[in-house]
């Protein structure tokens, strides 16, 4: 699906920014995902300029309202004017500025249709961990950057970053919680149906 004006948009002040958006791809993705759940719902940890965001909004019920956690609040303020732009209403997005892992526990339990990870790779396991609490039976986890630039499947990458994605995809493939499938989108996205 071709990406229109405000998400070129979008994406061109991501770059700007320094910022990696998910790719149309991954966009498209995440646009069916939130329809196939019919997602009222949705927590997305970290807002960028608003690329992934608008995929999401597209994708949910018209009623719906998506919960963005971000530390960066300038990077948020662009978000707010691109979401503007897009046509939506203010009163379906809750844009909130502060590290996830502060957030994500204020977050109430089993309410979310869809929970979307697109933070730094070392805080994954965290993320899943909070997503398995906040979403319902049935809700969906993705999680952008999962390939790790290919490093994933490259045993002689032992970084960090890489190490922290080996085992947040092993944990979830052990776990009866989850049903997990990784997607060859962008960067990769991991995605998972809470059981």
């Amino acid at each position: 699906m071709p990406e229109d004006l405000v998400l070129r948009t979008a994406r061109n002040l991501s770059h700007e920014v320094g910022l990696t958006a998910v790719s149309p791809g991954t966009g498209a993705m995440l646009r069916l995902l939130a329809a196939a759940g019919s997602a009222r719902a949705v927590v997305e940890i970290g807002t960028g300029i608003g690329v992934s965001g608008l995929w999401l909004l597209r994708g949910m019920r018209p009623e719906g309202v998506l919960t963005t956690i971000d530390v960066e609040s300038e990077h948020q303020r662009i978000a707010r004017r691109i979401f503007t732009e897009a046509g939506i209403p203010s009163g379906r997005t809750r844009i909130i500025t502060g590290r996830a892992l502060d957030v994500l526990p204020r977050l109430a339990d089993g309410a979310y249709d869809l929970v979307f990870v697109d933070a730094d790779a070392t805080e994954f396991a965290v993320c899943v961990e909070a997503a398995l609490r906040l979403l319902r039976q049935g809700g969906v986890l993705a999680v952008h950057g999962a390939l790790a630039d290919g490093r994933v499947v490259d045993p002689s990458a032992r970084d960090v970053r890489t190490l922290t994605i080996r085992e947040t995809l092993k944990a979830l493939r052990e776990s009866d919680d989850w049903v997990p499938a990784l997607l060859p989108l962008g960067a990769g996205l991991l995605t998972a149906v809470k059981c």
